[in-house]
């Protein structure tokens, strides 16, 4: 067997052995990427020494490009939720109106509010909205969750500072605020169609209406506000707002001003996803945190809940980096690279059909996407005018398809929708499909526009 067969077996065995450890063995994905990237080192004769070396280097790699950015959007979304911003945004949206117009509604809010915050912690928050909004309007359940869950999945699955996306963009060492941009140009038709259109049409395989009196109460996500004015829908919508805005006026700018003026150097720091994103939180600590009542103790406990769930996914991103480090130091990037450009299928594709696949088997979208990131990013160097932007995007997309009955998502939406699985299969894991399906195309017709 020559030397390049042997990299790529042992590379395709490191995958397989991933698979295994996470879906059979039910090891976590931080130790199950462990195991992968340093047994791949050793397999592939790099010494003890290296091969730590090596793991050490795609660790921190990997999270100096992507920690400060998922703590801080955490972080920002932490001080959203806890001061009561995100339930204001949600209730404004809904108002009064028919109940026809529920489900665009729902998109629309839970895609604002989804946008600086991981998927679990909004879904949660947003639950109990959706049961109030059932029992109000008299309508199925569903209904109203479904399109919420759209939105936030839009969020989740395209647009940075979410962690599938961030981890591709560190990997493909994209631009932040062009991927935003795109993201959003693929992700609100995407949502449009996933939202009310989905359920509109899905609405026939609903099946039985859950009972909506053992619906979930609030968890206290809101603190207990001081006397102060009542936090402002407009500065709600600013602080969600304000890190998209900063990032596309500093790629917009950038491209305008001349190198080494002063213009140019502000326009830098807009689209610098972490100035962005730090401008932000000290807006929403003042602008929703003391304004509004909140003492400083209060919006550091919001802050330090929203840090909460972080934690996990850093661990999974950092072992991702490892592993894609392991790859390209074991010689696999570069017999890729070396072949790809006899290869007739599009990156693009190749990229998403390897995060799919991976999803499939993992059950996880960011342990997907690190790991398709760190196969398909030797490519980029074989194909002159790609868009690392939507590269990063068709990875992404990729991990969001066919998710079923290996992924934490799946179980959360059936359990607080109180639905059986043949309903969940038609509803949420129809919705992701449809979202990474569409994805992709969205992501080829741009191609044809974007070098």
């Amino acid at each position: 067997m020559s030397p390049d067969v042997q990299h790529v077996v042992l590379a395709a065995a490191a995958i397989v052995v991933l698979v295994v450890l996470i879906t059979k063995a039910k090891l976590h994905p931080f130790l199950a990427l462990s195991v992968a990237a340093l047994g791949l080192g050793l397999a592939n004769g790099i010494g003890p020494g290296g091969v730590v070396d090596h793991y050490e280097s795609g660790f921190g790699g990997s999270l100096g490009d992507v920690g400060p950015i998922i703590g801080l959007g955490t972080i920002l979304g932490g001080i959203l939720l806890g001061s009561g911003g995100a339930d204001r945004i949600a209730t404004s949206f809904l108002g009064a109106r028919p109940i026809a117009w529920v489900p665009a509604a729902m998109t629309a809010a839970a895609l604002l509010i989804g946008m600086p915050h991981i998927f679990d912690v909004s879904f949660v928050m947003l639950v109990p909205l959706v049961y109030a909004t059932a029992r109000r309007t008299g309508s199925h359940l569903l209904y109203v969750g479904l399109p919420m869950a759209a939105g936030l999945y839009i969020s989740h699955g395209l647009l940075p500072p979410h962690p599938s996306p961030t981890a591709a963009i560190g990997t493909y060492h994209a631009n932040t605020g062009l991927t935003l941009l795109y993201g959003l140009c693929i992700g609100i038709p995407i949502a449009v169609i996933n939202g009310p259109l989905l359920t509109r049409v899905a609405s026939r395989w609903f099946g039985p209406a859950p009972d909506l009196s053992k619906g979930p109460a609030p968890e206290g996500t809101v603190e207990p506000r001081r006397e102060g004015r009542p936090v402002s829908l407009g500065l709600a919508m600013a602080t969600v707002l304000l890190p998209a805005v900063l990032m596309l006026i500093g790629t917009l700018g950038k491209s305008r001003a001349a190198g080494g003026s002063w213009e140019h150097t502000a326009f830098e720091c807009f689209d610098n996803p972490v100035l962005s994103l730090l401008a932000a939180v000290v807006f929403a600590y003042f602008a929703l945190g003391l304004r509004s009542g909140f003492d400083v103790g209060q919006v550091q406990k919001m802050a330090a809940r929203g840090l909460g769930p972080a934690g996990n996914i850093i661990l999974i991103l950092g072992a991702g980096g490892a592993l894609s480090e392991m790859l390209t130091a074991t010689g696999v990037g570069r017999v890729i690279s070396s072949n790809a450009v006899h290869w007739s299928i599009s990156p693009l594709i190749l990229a998403w059909g390897i995060a799919a696949l991976l999803r499939v088997c993992l059950g996880s979208a960011t342990v997907a996407t690190v790991t398709a990131a760190g196969i398909v990013a030797p490519l980029m160097g074989a194909y002159h005018g790609l868009s690392p932007e939507l590269l990063v995007l068709a990875t992404a997309s990729g991990s969001v398809l066919l998710s079923h009955v290996n992924d934490s998502g799946f179980w959360l939406f059936k359990e607080y929708f109180q639905l059986s699985i043949g309903q969940t299969f038609r509803t949420w894991t129809l919705m992701l499909s449809l979202q990474s399906v569409l994805s992709l195309g969205g992501i080829l017709l741009l191609s044809t526009l974007v070098h």
